[in-house]
């Protein structure tokens, strides 16, 4: 689907969708527990609705009743099979319930066949090939299809610290399962630290224990419980809003827990930094890499140099955010520059309007629309379909606030 956005202002108060990357992991603990749970409030975007598929696949039920999920988790048995009856997880384009699942399948059912869309069967999952090759695993890439079959065992798991948090969250959600402890260890400094906080959040609604001292995560084995929680509002679609509100719309986000674990409340502290004009300034986001669109439409439009780092596992994502960034911006007129792990963007030149290749990337599509409303003509962006991946009524809520959007 392609749209046309005429500039106009936005206005109003806007919630925020229930965060995605807490929903994934309250889902999963769930899937995990003995019993029945509830979860209310999560938003059934493409990424959860993957999630869910995969819970199923592994032997958990769900159904939804308005907005809240029940869920009948499986306990953490295990099964055994042949390679032909290893289960099979459709993970759609989710990045998280991908690296989540595949240690969750070898500690419940001596693996899976794990298969996507889009890109992400392209991203890599080095760091568990290695811990696979070390452990015993096999593994085998084909066709698209990932196959992994053998047994976690009690014991150290090594990682470098720099590569995606999900590889860590998703051995500390399968390592209770096993009959002996295990450690999980960050073999450099720990990026995105906030997100493994939300996973190990999760876990303890569960009644798992982790232990945390520097760089390493201790677990040792215990059941899952059932429980109940409601997922907040994320913070990371919030920091649309907060751009929207940097380009002069009069734009207000409500329901927002300030303290959240979620780490792209950051967004908050960074709006007011940015609000600093004619100060060139350096952003580091290895902790937040999301966050990067939204905050560079906001340092398209103030005045001075704003120069983004830490960032380059954002050519792994749904796009490679850096290129796509930076393209969809200079679309638009702005003055943007992609580095090897981050972007440059100068700014105080006006949005000229144009078009913008959504490059199939949710937070590309979000952030272009967002863009157009302080353009100076219409901007059009291609594939704007692509907000289902993670904000479904994006465009009902663009419309409400004043958004003057025609399907092409």
């Amino acid at each position: 689907m392609d749209i046309q956005i005429t500039p106009s202002p936005l206005s109003g108060t806007v919630t925020p969708p229930p965060s995605k990357s807490m929903a994934h992991r309250l889902l999963l603990a769930t899937a995990l527990a003995d019993g029945v749970s509830s979860i209310s409030g999560a938003a059934l975007s493409q990424d959860i609705e993957a999630t869910l598929r995969c819970m199923a696949a592994l032997g958990a039920r769900w159904e939804r009743t308005g907005d809240r999920l029940s869920i009948t988790g499986i306990g953490g048995r295990r099964n055994s099979g042949t390679d032909a009856q290893l289960p099979r997880f459709d993970c759609g384009e989710s990045g998280s319930t991908l690296r989540f699942l595949i240690p969750v399948a070898l500690a419940v059912a001596g693996g899976g066949v794990f298969t996507g869309r889009g890109r992400l069967m392209e991203r890599p999952q080095t760091p568990y090939f290695d811990l696979f090759a070390e452990k015993g695993i096999s593994y085998r890439l084909d066709g698209g299809a990932l196959t992994v079959q053998g047994r976690l065992t009690p014991g150290e798991y090594r990682l470098p610290g720099n590569v995606s948090s999900q590889f860590f969250s998703g051995l500390l959600f399968a390592l209770p399962l096993l009959d002996g402890p295990s450690t999980v260890v960050s073999t450099t400094a720990l990026e995105s630290a906030d997100y493994l906080a939300m996973t190990r959040q999760a876990m303890e609604l569960s009644g798992v224990p982790t232990e945390a001292a520097e760089r390493r995560f201790t677990v040792s084995p215990h059941a899952y419980a059932p429980f109940n929680a409601a997922v907040e509002a994320d913070w990371s679609q919030a920091a649309f809003w907060y751009a929207a509100a940097f380009l002069d719309n009069a734009v207000v986000c409500s329901g927002l827990n300030p303290d959240t674990a979620q780490g792209d409340r950051i967004v908050g502290d960074l709006y007011w930094k940015l609000a600093r004009p004619g100060t060139d300034l350096e952003i580091d986001l290895s902790g937040c890499p999301d966050l990067l669109p939204p905050l560079a439409v906001m340092a398209a439009a103030r005045k001075g140099d704003t120069q983004f780092t830490g960032a380059a596992r954002l050519r792994l994502k749904e796009s490679d955010r850096l290129t796509t960034t930076a393209a969809m911006l200079t679309a638009l007129g702005a003055d943007a520059v992609e580095q090897a792990d981050g972007l440059t963007v100068r700014g105080g030149k006006p949005l000229c309007g144009g078009t913008v290749d959504g490059a199939n990337d949710h937070r590309i599509v979000m952030a272009a629309a967002i863009a157009a409303t302080r353009a100076q003509d219409p901007v059009t962006i291609r594939g704007a379909e692509a907000v289902a991946k993670s904000y479904p009524d994006f465009w009902e809520v663009y419309q409400e606030l004043g958004g003057d959007i025609h399907v092409l």
